[in-house]
């Protein structure tokens, strides 16, 4: 039976050239109406520092060369609207609308940071739940939603187990890092001056406690490690990791960013760890990708609490006069006893925000976040509950799994055991017709698919990581998995045409060394 034809786009594929090479003198891309009102030199309304000057060689175009050279070129992008999105230790998962247009209702849209805190009674009241929820499905005390992005939230984790350290007499000087670890945390633990210590995996792909015990002394801050790993699978000892670490008076720092394979099933907090980023993007669908906005939470144990990002949204119960003008009656509010939990009058509190943390690590974003995304975030937990949550993560579990057990026999598996919320497999099998990772990965863009994270973690060669999230069918996994499979066969029968790809798409394998080094960013017309 023949392969079943993929997404992807062929037939009309526009040409498009730079905006400049449009430009015609005197076109324009507007057309107005005369002024009713007397012309008057912008000099006599705006000083004359503000004024900008011409825009040497700018396009002139009309309105609808604007139009379709714009639209063109958003075609080329590819986007989880548009397909499947299988990034490994990524979680491209599809963001739903309705988390859109409750972003962009005026009260949350037009919002401003300055307003007073009776004006905003709504947000600060978001941003409250939000914190509680988190704490509720992560086991922490409390959580910090200002770090912007994943790695912001290891950096003000980190700055806070370091605040805490300093306070016992002695920040320490080292951070043991394992390699299945996320990438970022080398970094963030620089920023932090501490020393990294590599922790070899062992050969299940998890940290060697006994390993463990050899590098871990008085002089170790804390462990940063990611459960599940970047290879996917569970940490089996992580309780004897925690005790190891905390016998010796460091911490448990626990990297959130795989957290959608354990939601409503294991939570962080009850594992030892003291510290935990979120990944709002990759659980709670925000938008990922493009440059930001993002936002990594960071949730803490109590110990912590004293040293956290100011201010923190709080609630009080309201004063007599207060109630009298505000009023006492209003929505119920959901959350005092977790995810969907006991109910209480929301409006007889007052929600404010808390300046007053004497040992506070001070601000790590500007106001109090992204709130935009913390929005989109709330109403994913809302709309889910706990048992939608918790199905979340079986089904991202089982998908992967399914993945996993239909290319075992295909591409070799570094790690043969059951996986998480994403599987690791490598170019091993390839590798004797010198087909290799990256050859594959460009392959799949003629099927209709956007590779998956490739050469990543380093502890496997030639890796290719699939996660496929739980928001894809069976009928879009059976695609990728039956294209994945004619490429093992291509690469077999005739290796030069992978080695070769892609070669469908408008442009073929471009020099990505030299476009990261050397980038082109003016544009200058050839003479």
């Amino acid at each position: 039976m023949p392969m079943k034809e993929t997404v992807g786009t062929k037939g009309l594929i526009y040409n498009e050239d730079v905006i400049f090479e449009k430009s015609v003198e005197g076109r324009k891309a507007y057309s107005l109406p005369a002024l009713d009102v007397p012309e008057v030199e912008v000099q006599q309304l705006i000083p004359e520092e503000y004024i900008r000057e011409e825009v040497s060689g700018f396009p002139e175009v009309s309105e609808v060369d604007v139009i379709r050279h714009f639209v063109r070129l958003s075609q080329w992008n590819y986007a989880i609207d548009v397909g499947f999105y299988p990034l490994g230790s990524c979680t491209m998962k599809y963001n739903p609308k309705v988390h859109e247009d409750i972003a962009r209702l005026p009260g949350f849209a037009q919002i401003h940071p300055y307003q007073p805190e009776e004006l905003t009674q709504g947000a600060i009241r978001l941003m409250y739940e939000l914190e509680k929820y988190l704490c509720e499905i992560s086991g922490m005390d409390r959580v910090s939603l200002q770090p912007a992005a994943g790695a912001h939230g290891e950096l003000t984790g980190l700055m806070m187990i370091r605040a805490y350290l300093t306070s016992q007499g002695n920040p320490r000087k080292k951070v043991i890092i394992p390699d299945s670890a996320h990438g970022t945390n080398p970094a963030s633990s620089t920023l932090c001056r501490y020393e990294v210590i590599s922790l070899k995996s062992n050969d299940r792909g998890c940290i060697d406690p006994d390993l463990l015990k050899k590098v871990m002394n008085e002089e170790v801050a804390a462990i940063m490690l990611t459960n599940p790993n970047t290879l996917g699978l569970f940490e089996e000892n992580i309780l004897e990791i925690a005790r190891i670490v905390h016998e010796k008076g460091g911490l448990v720092y626990g990297d959130g960013a795989n957290l959608n394979a354990l939601l409503g099933i294991a939570r962080p907090g009850d594992m030892g760890i003291d510290v935990i980023q979120f990944n709002l993007h990759k659980t709670f669908t925000t938008p990922h990708g493009g440059g930001g906005p993002g936002a990594g939470p960071v949730g803490i144990k109590s110990h912590l609490i004293p040293f956290m990002p100011v201010p923190t949204p709080e609630r009080r119960e309201k004063t007599e006069e207060e109630k009298r003008k505000y009023g006492s009656r209003g929505v119920e509010e959901y959350g005092s006893g977790g995810v969907g939990g006991s109910e209480t009058k929301a409006s007889s509190y007052f929600y404010y925000l808390d300046y007053n943390r004497p040992q506070s690590i001070g601000k790590v974003r500007a106001f109090y976040g992204n709130f935009g995304m913390m929005v989109r975030a709330y109403c994913y937990i809302r709309t889910m509950g706990a048992e939608g949550l918790k199905q979340v993560s079986e089904n991202a579990v089982i998908n992967a799994n399914y993945i996993l057990s239909q290319l075992r026999d295909v591409y070799h598996l570094p790690y043969d055991r059951y996986c998480k919320h994403e599987c690791v497999f490598s170019d091993k099998y390839q590798l004797k017709n010198d087909v290799k990772t990256l050859d594959i990965a460009k392959r799949l863009m003629d099927y209709g698919f956007h590779p998956p994270t490739i050469y990543f973690p380093l502890i496997v060669h030639g890796a290719l990581m699939i996660e496929p999230t739980e928001t894809e069918s069976k009928e879009t996994l059976d695609q990728f998995i039956e294209a994945m499979r004619a490429i093992a066969k291509e690469a077999e029968e005739k290796p030069q045409v992978v080695r070769n790809a892609p070669h469908l798409p408008k442009v073929r394998r471009l020099d990505e060394t030299t476009a990261a080094r050397k980038p082109k960013l003016r544009w200058k017309k050839e003479v």
